[in-house]
């Protein structure tokens, strides 16, 4: 009002009276205007504000307004806070606004945090937030905790209805387990998820199968299978705690160790085929070697009785050979060849008959 009468007095001292009254609209135009914007923002958070302040929640006007400047949905601030108070939780208003803003899910981390305090699980919101922030659900995770859940080993979702593995004695064995694990709220930040349980647990029955004398002995005590995987420490590293692991169901599949040998039969014979193959292709290609070797040992024959005319036409012109012994040459030559044909045997093997 005293801003209103100022302006009306400068109008008035002014040398026309229209100077003042148009001060006096803008001033009361400015006034109004502020006066709607706050009306507005009354109206727009009084409900919040009244659920804040009957219960007890601590959460001002001007926190409200400061919410919808900073894009904060002030519903889930101011209902978050609600429940943490009404549970008994000390969490500040700051504390909400700056997981929202970080893209943290507020009302699962407040419902996580109740069901932590009434399991009497120690959980601190900064670790609440932390495993939200990382991308676990940290209400299923306190579920977990407190109602432990049963995993399939193998996942179903893996395409394998079985564990397979083969006894000492060759037969194979087919495993089916159930894995009862509870969420370990001090090792989700970092530890291995589900899948790494579903792991070691599959490799711990094959190497406890494999290391049976024979298949009957699984049968016969499948407990066996659950209680060396417990031995060895599986949920080391994890973010759970394995509570039980119990063999769901065994059956026999192939002999496996038959197979092998058949097929390692059958790969020695194709071996053995092989190496037979090439020594008779070796066989074959020194048979033609020698075959081409013979011919030319009689190429050379025919080129050596090719040069024994000469030799003698030589002789001749040299006064080496006479006549008479050329002819007592050919006369041995005609004796030999007499003495082969008598002592070659007929064909049929017929001797020729003595005359009578």
């Amino acid at each position: 009002m005293n801003i209103l009468a100022t302006m009306l007095a400068l109008g008035e001292n002014s040398e026309g009276p229209s100077i003042g009254y148009i001060l006096l609209y803008v001033g009361l135009g400015l006034v109004g205007l502020v006066v709607l914007i706050v009306f507005l923002i009354f109206t727009k958070f009084i409900k919040l504000w009244a659920q804040a302040y009957f219960a007890n929640a601590g959460v001002r006007m001007v926190e409200l307004f400061g919410m919808a400047m900073r894009k904060v949905d002030p519903q889930v601030i101011v209902m978050g806070k609600i429940r943490a108070i009404q549970a008994g939780l000390n969490v500040t208003t700051r504390d909400l606004e700056c997981h929202y803003l970080s893209g943290g899910h507020v009302p699962s981390v407040i419902t996580a945090l109740i069901a932590a305090n009434r399991a009497n699980i120690d959980l601190s919101w900064k670790t609440a937030t932390a495993i939200d922030l990382a991308g676990r659900d940290i209400l299923d995770a306190v579920q977990t905790s407190v109602n432990p859940k049963v995993i399939d080993c193998p996942n179903p979702k893996s395409g394998r209805s079985t564990i397979d593995a083969v006894a000492k004695d060759g037969i194979q064995v087919k495993a089916k387990a159930r894995v009862t694990v509870r969420a370990n709220i001090e090792r989700l930040i970092g530890g291995a998820t589900e899948e790494t349980i579903i792991a070691r647990v599959g490799e711990g029955i094959v190497t406890t199968i494999g290391s049976s004398d024979s298949y009957k002995t699984v049968l016969e005590n499948p407990d066996t299978i659950s209680q060396r995987v417990l031995e060895k420490g599986l949920d080391a590293g994890t973010a759970f705690s394995i509570l039980s692991i119990d063999i769901a169901d065994v059956d026999v599949g192939e002999n496996i160790g038959a197979k092998l040998q058949a097929d390692q039969a059958e790969a020695d014979k194709r071996r053995f085929q092989a190496e037979a193959e090439k020594r008779r292709a070796m066989a074959l290609a020194r048979e033609q070697e020698m075959v081409a070797q013979v011919q030319e040992n009689r190429a050379k024959v025919v080129l050596a009785e090719a040069e024994i005319p000469l030799a003698i036409a030589e002789s001749f012109r040299s006064g080496h050979l006479g006549i008479m012994d050329y002819y007592r040459m050919k006369n041995i030559q005609a004796d030999t060849s007499m003495r082969d044909s008598i002592s070659r045997p007929r064909p049929g093997g017929q001797d020729k008959p003595e005359n009578k």
